[in-house]
């Protein structure tokens, strides 16, 4: 009898582990309020930025969209507009389309404003930031416009400080590696 209680504790425990750290389960509601399953991302590899429109990181926009035409087969970039530093994203969704898309162009996919630390942390940057989560590393949202890359199978595979320009050669080999 206790044998079997601890076999399937061990069962349920890695059942909940499993489930926590799956890319492919995460959800989120894009920019204009529709939901977003990340089962669509299978197969893609995947780079996730926090972005704000009043921070003097704001003109990577541009190069993320550049990015995202010049490796559209190979890429899905997706934007997470968030509030989180100096009130930098104080627009509401609609403000923050309407911004992008006059200022930059932007024609990736962008998210709904949501929290990307504290206690209010939406489940995506939980699972990007905690490697309990993500099986890869613990890492901090140091400021807008930190990107996340994940591959086709649904990894986290590293980060790139905000300050790494979209086209730095850690992201560039990781599209085309």
């Amino acid at each position: 009898m206790k044998t079997s209680l601890i076999t399937l504790f061990v069962l349920i425990a890695t059942f909940s582990y499993a489930q926590k750290s799956d890319f492919y389960s995460l959800k989120a509601t894009d920019i204009s309020g529709n939901e977003f399953s990340f089962e669509n991302l299978k197969g893609k590899k995947v780079l996730i930025v926090n972005t704000a429109s009043k921070c003097g990181l704001t003109p990577q926009y541009k190069e993320l969209e550049e990015l995202h035409q010049k490796y559209a087969d190979k890429l899905v970039i997706i934007g997470f507009p968030a509030n989180n530093f100096m009130s930098q994203e104080p627009g509401t969704n609609e403000e923050i389309a309407e911004f992008c898309e006059k200022n930059y162009g932007v024609s990736f996919k962008m998210m709904s404003k949501i929290s990307v630390k504290g206690d209010d942390m939406h489940p995506v940057y939980q699972w990007l930031t905690q490697k309990s989560n993500n099986r890869h590393s613990d890492s901090e949202i140091s400021w807008n416009f930190q990107k996340y890359m994940i591959d086709e199978k649904g990894n986290l595979v590293g980060f790139a400080k905000p300050m790494e320009k979209p086209f730095d050669k850690k992201i560039i080999d990781f599209i085309e590696n």
